[in-house]
């Protein structure tokens, strides 16, 4: 079975600064995830979180 590469633009953690119009990861990586996640062309984050803002509306029916 093949990883999928996650995307951070499709991550929860993935969260726009208003001040800098810039948009971060909310995680703390450590230094090794960030060492891993600058030089992998496809990263596996552990701490990806698919943004899906219907899953409240889901649950609700």
């Amino acid at each position: 079975m093949k990883k999928q590469s996650t995307s951070c633009e499709n991550c929860a953690n993935y969260i726009l600064d208003e001040e800098t119009e810039t948009y971060y990861c909310d995680k703390d990586l450590d230094e090794d995830e960030m060492a891993r996640f600058l030089t992998a062309s496809t990263y596996n984050c552990p701490y990806f979180d698919f943004y899906d803002e219907y899953s409240i509306v889901r649950k609700q029916n």
